[in-house]
This record gives C-alpha cells, structure tokens and sequence, in this order.
C-alpha cells in the first residue's frame, strides 16, 4: 500500500496516512484500514440557520439542535453532503430535516443556509412529520440521476423512502420503497448494491435487477427494476428474508444496520454496517461480503469492529457512544468515510489508497 500526498495542506496528516501504510490488512476482501482524522473532526457542527417551515408556516431554526448521519457524494470535484439535522422544538427529539454541506478537500465544508429536503405539505406529510426525514444515502443512477433513500418518521414508525435528484440541490419524493400488506412495517437504511466508476458511485444491475439492503434489527433485501419500485425478498410464508443478523457477546449483539451503499468489487458485494452492542449500548461499524451471484448469501464477515467510538465527540451526546457511518467515497487519492458522532456531529476518517488514476477513470 502506497501513501500519496496530494496537497501540500495534507503534510499535516502525515502521521495518520503512515498509520495507514503500516497498517494494511493481510485479507483480501475487508476495505481497511480507516483513520480517523482527528486533526480536523468534527467536520460538521449545528448551527443557527432559519428556514421558512411549510407545515408550521413559521421560522424555525432547523440545524440548531444535532447534525449528524451524512450521505456524500463526489461531484464536480468536490464533495457534496446531505446531513440529517434536528431543530429543538419537534416533539420527537426535534424534527429531521436535510441539508447540503460543500467541501473542496473532503475537510471543511461549508453549510448551505437553508435545507435541500424536508417535511411539507404533500402527499408523503403522513409519514415524514413530525418526526421528519433521516438518515441519507445516495447512489447514481446509470444515467446520472442521484438516487436517495431516506427514512421518514412519523412518531410511531420509521419507514424508507426513494427521493431523486439531477443535481443534488432539488429532489423529486418517489414514495414508500416497501408497498401494500408491509406499508407499516417499520423499515429504515436502504444501501443499494452499486459499482465504483472514478469518483462516482453508481447503482449496478445483478441478475437483471437492482437489490437493496435495509433494516435495522436483521438486514433484508429488496429488488426493483427501475430503482424506484421495490419489492422485498421474502420467505416462503411471505415474511422479510433475514440476510444479516446480530451475534451474541460481539460487537453487533443487538441490532445491525446499513452503512452507505453496498459495494461491488472483485470479491464479492462488500457492506460497511452499524452494529450495536447489546451490553455495553455502543454503536461500531463491521464489514460483511455477500455472494456476488445471489446477493443475499453472506460470505464472510469480520470479527470485530473496525470503527468505534473513542472520542470524546462520540462518546457525549444525543445518544452515547455512537459512530454511525452512512457515507463513503472515492476522492482524490482515497477512500473517505463520513460518519455521525454521538447523534450530534459529524467526522470523517480516511481509508485505503485508491488505484493509480482512480479518480479520473472512466469520466472522459
């Protein structure tokens, strides 16, 4: 593994980026090692931004309270991320909105003032207010289209959503992503299957289909032929089919939860995910590679956390002890992985060298 500095702005990092050089992981399938940046974390705090809300009609100060939970995505040679952040008066913990952050070195992002999706008076109100909408991801459609599912919360039940978007700034609610007898059946984290080409991500076809991760206890699968709509994969007797589960006395005893997208590779379908542990309430994040040719057949999975939290931005928070990762990407000469902290903040923590090239191939 070779290191390379980029900028001469990152000589700072030299240290961590030799960690990662000493520190490459003999198996072949993992995606490590990831370091956190401690030099610049947080990357992302609440602030005092005020938008219009179109269901109070009122003011409201909508990142005020956490931010947390991002999506990213590369474009234009800059990182672009969609942040989950609170106000403090929604009844549920304050209520999600989105908002877009742009950074041209994958540090120091600057916050738009106004959020880019949020709660409104349409047709989808019943399931997105007050609770709001959570949590991001983000893959490109094989023509360009962002693709972004989302949960929304309505105090009771948490249930993913399709949102899509030409330019990340103005986004098109598609609706439910599980219909008819599972409407209510509470669903969140939806990491669809896609392929590295440069800096973009982008949703990949298996079997003539698209799959999807989601859930929050096990993880499930869904299929569409359009990205749009979804059918789950089911049992026999028509319930979810169980893909991933949690393990006793490890680190992912609890429940287990998509991280970003699942990533195609030489070595199978590669998922970052969230584990929680059942004694000590701590969030970490572990990898597992599903069959390339069936999807939903696990391969192997790491034995213990690679992320966890040790900070003392993620130990204090809305919620202790949390490192959520929800976005990663490819970016100048890494991989780079943005997570949310203790439901408060977001850090990001950088990871392998990419190929020689990488961020240029395939974009000419």
């Amino acid at each position: 593994m070779t290191v390379k500095i980029y900028q001469m702005k990152y000589s700072r990092f030299l240290p961590l980026l030799l960690l990662i050089a000493c520190s490459s992981n003999k198996s072949d399938w993992p995606l490590l090692p990831f370091v956190k940046l401690d030099n610049v974390n947080p990357v992302l705090e609440a602030g005092n931004n005020t938008f219009i809300c179109p269901v109070l009609n009122q003011e409201v100060k909508w990142d005020e309270k956490d931010v947390f939970n991002p999506a990213v995505v590369v474009k234009d040679d800059k990182v672009y991320m969609i942040f989950r952040a609170e106000d403090k008066i929604g009844k549920y913990a304050g209520t999600s909105r989105l908002g877009l952050a742009i950074s041209d070195d994958g540090l120091y992002f600057t916050k738009q003032g106004t959020p880019v999706f949020y709660p409104d008076n349409d047709s989808l109100k019943i399931y997105e207010w007050e609770g709001g909408v959570e949590d991001p991801r983000i893959v490109e459609s094989p023509d360009g289209t962002y693709v972004m599912t989302y949960t929304g919360y309505d105090g009771s039940i948490a249930r993913l959503l399709i949102a899509t978007s030409k330019d990340l700034q103005h986004w098109t609610k598609q609706g439910l992503v599980l219909t008819g007898k599972y409407k209510d059946t509470w669903s969140k984290s939806g990491a669809i299957v896609a392929k590295r080409n440069g800096t973009k991500i982008i949703a990949e076809k298996i079997d003539d289909k698209y799959w999807m991760y989601f859930g929050d206890t096990d993880l499930f699968m869904a299929t569409s032929d359009d990205l749009i709509h979804w059918n789950p994969v089911v049992e026999a007797n028509d319930s979810l089919k169980s893909v991933l589960k949690p393990r006793s006395n490890m680190f992912d005893s609890e429940l287990v939860e998509s991280g970003p997208y699942a990533l195609i590779t030489d070595n199978g379908i590669l998922l970052l995910y969230n584990g929680m542990d059942h004694d000590t309430r701590t969030y970490s994040s572990g990898q597992a590679l599903f069959d390339l040719n069936d999807p939903t057949k696990l391969i192997s999975r790491l034995d213990d956390h690679f992320l966890t939290p040790d900070k003392p931005y993620e130990l204090v928070g809305q919620v202790n002890k949390v490192c959520f990762i929800e976005g990663m990407v490819p970016f100048k000469t890494h991989w780079w992985l943005y997570y949310g902290t203790a439901d408060s903040k977001i850090a990001v923590a950088m990871g392998p060298d990419l190929p020689a090239g990488a961020a240029e191939e395939g974009l000419r």
